[in-house]
């Protein structure tokens, strides 16, 4: 039986690919900031699928609480097969002047050092155990910028070369480690970026059928199911409607 960590689970992909992970045979560990959801999300996850849940409830931002939390496994959850570094967001839509700097260090400490905190524990894991597979959650905007995606957009080009890199460090400890890269997916994504300002959160989505977080859930069980000597590096999963972070047709 294998066991995955998803980060970031009380909602959006880190839910859809928590319950896709359990459905397909997955014990899974489940963190997020709200205990609620987590305990929601067990119960669900127990009740359906008859699989084994761990949530903790911490910030990934805070190192202090990702190494109390991940540092010190029970016994029977310290071996860690698959590590999905999903806990990320958005916050504002502005030029960088009129950029608020408590926006820009939520999703640096969220995006990027959260990601680094979790990993540096779980990927010593990994090594001591003699392999693994590392799920990095990035975003078209970690290869095309856009007006106004300023810091969002540099926080996940930051997340697509530490994917790059990672894949080169983890490579002699036959750890496997892929990037997902989704275009528009409607989740609670965008309700944060607009500061729950429901009718702007909705415009992004007008006019097409964006993707959804079973979508994305699919392609990492996809990912991390292929046979030990296949790896896919980078993915970047679309909607039909968008061709790139610029070329969207809305009908």
């Amino acid at each position: 039986m294998k066991t995955a960590i998803i980060t970031g689970a009380t909602s959006g992909i880190g839910k859809a690919t928590a319950v896709k992970l359990a459905q397909n045979g997955f014990n899974v560990i489940i963190t997020g900031r709200r205990q609620d959801k987590l305990d929601s999300l067990r119960h669900e996850i127990e009740s359906q699928f008859n699989q084994k849940v761990l949530p903790l409830c911490f910030d990934v931002r805070k190192m202090c609480e990702v190494e109390s939390a991940l540092g010190k496994l029970p016994k029977e959850w310290s071996k860690i097969d698959v590590l999905i570094n999903n806990a990320g967001l958005a916050v504002g839509s502005n030029h960088i002047q009129d950029g608020v700097v408590d926006d820009w260090e939520r999703m640096i400490d969220t995006n990027i050092k959260g990601l680094l905190y979790v990993t540096k524990i779980v990927s010593k894991q990994m090594i001591a155990q003699g392999g693994g597979h590392i799920v990095n959650i990035g975003s078209t905007a970690g290869t095309q910028v856009y007006e106004n995606g300023n810091v969002y957009c540099a926080s996940k080009h930051a997340v697509h070369a530490l994917s790059q890199s990672m894949r080169i460090d983890m490579v002699k400890h036959g750890i496997k480690v892929t990037e997902v890269r989704p275009g528009l997916a409607e989740t609670e994504f965008s309700l944060v970026r607009f500061k729950g300002d429901s009718e702007s959160a909705k415009k992004p989505y007008m006019g097409l059928i964006p993707l959804s977080g079973d979508d994305i859930a699919d392609v990492v069980l996809f990912a991390i199911t292929r046979p030990p000597h296949v790896n896919l590096n980078d993915i970047e999963v679309t909607p039909t409607a968008q061709a790139n972070s610029f070329y969207i047709f809305r009908k």
